[in-house]
């Protein structure tokens, strides 16, 4: 089977529950002078980044990712759970004067939220060398992480003529319409859901079918809707796999673009593919958090059957 490199962010989810409403203690006249703390009712810690959670739900489908990623100094318990999944951490960069990034999640009872974010460790690029990789037998998805890899690793696919997917998620607040035109420039294949394809649109000044001048095939999610395939020659739609319980629609995300990437490597064409990865979505929004879901592959496929036939 190919190699399969996965850049993105690892970071530790920290969730909080706040038993009342934020309203209820943020004065609109007293906003300027807001000094606020919020006591919770304790926290749970889960594994997350994109990488992290695109390289689990690979694990799951019988495929052996690497990860491109920076981790901190409190790497020591991510690594154990990589392992525990046969994950090799060997591509990992350590970063020893950094935490590990981390999110810090506070929900109250009305579902409003509010997170700070610590890039920690994902300040540093992991600066991965493709030197030697096979490109017949190479692929390469790019997801939000540290943009100096964003970049470096698109330049080095089209050097080299690895394939390389384009999953620009969170980062693109940080992309000017140059520089995210010459990083989608040979891409095999652009991911995003739709609020984001309007902001590539936006920033780089381009249509939907002129973005296909420069990758090869743009993939929308669009949510309990499913996901939309477009290449130059036709689009298809492809719906959503039921959950048999919606509990958290969190890493819904990641782990389609892990089935897509199964589908990829096992030599599935592109629609077969992303029905592989709304399978593999519908087991994450059945678990709270983004590694929290769990199949075995022959299940997996009987899903797959149930709803799409023969794969």
């Amino acid at each position: 089977m190919m190699d399969v490199y996965v850049s993105g962010s690892l970071a530790y989810d920290r969730i909080m529950d706040f038993p009342g409403k934020f309203s209820d203690y943020i004065l609109p006249d007293k906003i300027h002078i807001l000094n606020v703390c919020f006591n919770v009712n304790g926290i749970a810690e889960k594994f997350g980044g994109t990488a992290g959670n695109i390289a689990y739900t690979l694990s799951l489908l019988g495929v052996t990712p690497l990860i491109l990623a920076t981790i901190g100094r409190d790497y020591e318990q991510y690594f154990s759970w990589l392992r525990r999944h046969e994950i090799p951490v060997d591509t990992i960069r350590v970063i020893p004067n950094e935490l590990t990034a981390g999110a810090y999640i506070t929900t109250d009872m009305a579902d409003n939220q509010i997170t700070g974010f610590n890039p920690g460790a994902m300040r540093h690029p992991s600066g991965f060398r493709f030197d030697g990789e096979d490109p017949t037998q190479s692929i390469v998805l790019i997801a939000p992480g540290n943009l100096d890899d964003m970049a470096d690793y698109a330049a080095q696919c089209r050097s080299r003529g690895i394939p390389y997917i384009c999953d620009p998620g969170q980062s693109l607040t940080k992309w000017d319409g140059d520089s995210l035109k010459n990083w989608l420039g040979g891409s095999m294949v652009l991911i995003t859901n739709d609020y984001e394809l309007e902001i590539i649109m936006k920033l780089s000044g381009l249509g939907k079918v002129e973005l296909l001048g420069l990758t090869g095939c743009v993939i929308t999610t669009v949510g309990e809707k499913g996901a939309i395939v477009t290449t130059r020659s036709e689009e298809i739609r492809i719906p959503a796999v039921p959950a048999e319980r919606v509990v958290d629609p969190t890493g819904a995300g990641d782990a389609f673009r892990a089935g897509l990437l199964k589908g990829i490597v096992s030599g599935k064409d592109i629609q077969a593919s992303a029905r592989i990865g709304a399978v593999a979505a519908a087991y994450a929004v059945e678990q709270y958090g983004t590694q929290e879901h769990y199949f075995l592959y022959e299940e997996f496929l009987e899903r797959y059957r149930r709803h799409f036939g023969k794969l």
